[in-house]
């Protein structure tokens, strides 16, 4: 019992569009809010007071720009390139800074060339150091995640334990698999993502970010990501033996015609035998 108890434990899931009231809940299946942190980004998030476009300083390609955060407030912009540059060639960044004061606010938006780039500082740069401190990389959910509500109004994922305002549901803190029956119809009127039941995807696997809508080869890639390696494994081996059974299949069927044609050509030898010997008797 024990075992598969910490199964469950074990899996998670992650939100793919932002509704306060679940950003508040350890599994996603909360109803009602339970901060006022939550009722205040609920309250923005009804009436639309929160408009992603609306940021001027935001510029550049979404789906190639990361979220940088948790940096200590002594990194600079020289820092960071140097740092960040090494998972691709950096197209712009921007650290985020005090409107007043010019000070860091400990958080940075780094776009890559291409998509390719971001990628792999989105899987390589997520939890490295970085002026001593320990960094979390995340795709551009201001303008990417449909629904998203900022920190200063509520909302925001993550957050520390002594604030006493976590938000679950990110790459930092995903979803637990529910424990106890899922409101189903209940998340339904309020518009909030549904657990996907028997989906749900271990801590160690690194979740997919937006990608563009684009060919096949762009969704197989996002489909596979999502795949833990032992279902990549037994999928391998899956189209390996229906490779080889067909495979097989056409080695017989090739051997079998072989074997009808020679045979056809022996009987009509014999054939044609009979008849000269007729002709000469």
């Amino acid at each position: 019992m024990s075992g598969g108890g910490n199964n469950v434990v074990n899996k998670v899931f992650y939100a793919t569009s932002y509704h306060p009231i679940q950003a508040g809940s350890i599994d996603g299946t909360d109803v009602a809010p339970h901060d006022n942190g939550v009722r205040r980004a609920l309250l923005c998030y009804n009436a639309g007071l929160y408009d992603p476009s609306g940021d001027s300083k935001a510029i550049g390609d979404p789906y190639f720009t990361l979220f940088v955060g948790r940096l200590s407030h002594h990194t600079t912009e020289d820092t960071l390139r140097e740092v960040m540059s090494k998972y691709g060639r950096i197209k712009n960044l921007r650290l985020v800074r005090h409107i007043v004061t010019g000070a860091s606010r400990g958080y940075a938006f780094v776009e890559y060339e291409t998509e390719k780039e971001m990628l792999r500082a989105y899987e390589d740069a997520h939890h490295s150091l970085i002026d001593g401190r320990e960094v979390i990389v995340d795709y551009n959910r201001q303008q990417l995640m449909p629904g998203w509500i900022p920190r200063r109004l509520g909302g925001g994922l993550g957050g520390r334990k002594e604030s006493g305002q976590l938000r679950f549901g990110g790459r930092e803190r995903p979803f637990r698999a529910p424990l106890r029956p899922i409101p189903h119809e209940d998340l339904k009127k309020l518009g909030i993502q549904l657990p996907p039941e028997g989906r749900y995807m271990s801590r160690t696997q690194i979740p997919s970010p937006p990608r563009r809508k684009g060919n096949v080869s762009d969704r197989e890639e996002g489909y596979y990501r999502e795949k833990s390696y032992v279902e990549r494994d037994e999928e391998f081996k899956e189209r390996s033996s229906l490779r080889s059974y067909h495979s097989h299949r056409t080695s017989s069927h090739t051997h079998s015609s072989h074997r009808r044609r020679s045979k056809d050509r022996d009987e009509r030898s014999r054939t044609e035998s009979r008849s000269d010997r007729k002709e000469r008797s």
